[in-house]
C-alpha cells in the first residue's frame, strides 16, 4: 500500500492510490514538465501510483538552471528520489525522458541500490547505444532551432510564433537538447529488469529498429509495441499506451 505523500520539489501532480502496488515514477521530453502526465493517474489502475517527475528549468521550477549535461541530472536526481523507492516500482520517459529512465537506472545499480525498477518503459527514443540520425542543433541560431522544433512536431505553431514567450522557452529547449545531443553511451553489464519499448509508427526520427533494438540492453523479458502517429503519439494515443502499459506493469506484480 502506498499512503506517502512526496516533500520535494521533484514530484509533481501525484495523487495517492491507497491500493497502490507500485510507484511509476515518469520522466518528460525535452521542453516538457510534470503536467504531461496529470491525466496519468486517472486512467491507470488503483494499483499504479503515478509519480510524474518535474526537472529544474520548467513550470513551477522555471526560476532554477536546467540541466544540459545527463550524468549531472543523474547525479541530481538520485538522492530526490531514493527515499520514494521503499516499494516496487517502475520507471516510464517518453523522448529525452526514456534517456533518463535508462541511465537513472544503471547509476542506482552502480551505487548499489537494490532491487532496482520491476520495469523500464521507455518511449520515442532510439536504443542508447545506436548513433543519433540527425545533426546536433542545440548550439545553432535561434531561427533554425525554431525551425528544427517545427519538425519535431512537438511545440504549437502559436509558441513559436510568440517572440516573448519563444525567448522565455528557448533556454530550457536548448539545455534539454543540448542534454541529449551530449550523452555518450557506455558499455556496461545488461539489466536484469525487462524494457517494454513503445513507439509511433510515422515516428522517422525513432524508426522501427532503432526502438528494436533495447532489447539489446536487458536480459530480461522485451516488448516492443508502435501506435498511430508521430514523434508525440503519447497524445492521441494515450488511452492505449497507458492500457500496454499498465498491463505490463500488472504483469510485473
Amino acid at each position: 500500500m502506498s499512503c506517502i505523500a512526496p516533500s520535494t520539489t521533484w514530484i509533481q501532480y501525484q495523487r495517492p492510490k491507497p491500493q497502490a502496488r507500485i510507484r511509476l515514477f515518469c520522466f518528460p521530453y525535452a521542453g516538457g514538465g510534470a503536467s504531461i502526465f496529470r491525466s496519468f493517474a486517472a486512467s491507470t489502475p488503483p494499483e499504479i501510483e503515478v509519480w510524474p517527475v518535474q526537472l529544474p528549468g520548467r513550470e513551477n521550477r522555471l526560476a532554477e538552471k536546467p540541466f544540459s549535461r545527463l550524468d549531472d541530472l543523474i547525479e541530481a536526481l538520485k538522492p530526490a528520489l531514493l527515499p520514494y523507492l521503499d516499494m516496487p516500482y517502475a520507471f516510464f520517459g517518453h523522448s529525452m525522458g526514456a534517456l533518463i529512465c535508462f541511465e537513472l537506472t544503471r547509476a542506482l545499480r552502480r551505487n548499489g541500490h537494490l532491487p532496482g525498477p520491476v520495469r523500464l518503459l521507455v518511449s520515442g527514443h532510439r536504443a542508447p547505444q545506436l548513433p543519433a540520425l540527425r545533426s546536433p542543433i542545440h548550439h545553432v541560431s535561434d531561427l533554425q532551432f525554431v525551425e528544427e522544433l517545427r519538425h519535431f512536431n512537438g511545440t504549437p505553431e502559436a509558441v513559436l510564433q510568440h517572440a516573448e514567450l519563444l525567448q522565455l522557452l528557448l533556454p530550457l529547449l536548448r539545455a534539454d537538447f543540448a542534454l541529449c545531443e551530449t550523452y555518450a553511451y557506455t558499455q556496461e553489464q545488461l539489466l536484469t529488469c525487462p524494457i517494454s519499448a513503445f513507439g509511433g509508427l510515422q515516428d522517422e526520427d525513432v524508426p522501427h529498429s532503432s526502438l528494436q533494438a533495447w532489447c539489446e540492453q536487458t536480459s530480461g523479458a522485451f516488448k516492443v509495441r508502435f501506435f498511430a502517429g508521430d514523434h508525440f503519439f503519447l497524445y492521441p494515443e494515450q488511452a492505449n499506451l497507458l492500457a500496454a502499459l499498465s498491463q505490463d506493469l500488472l504483469n510485473d506484480l
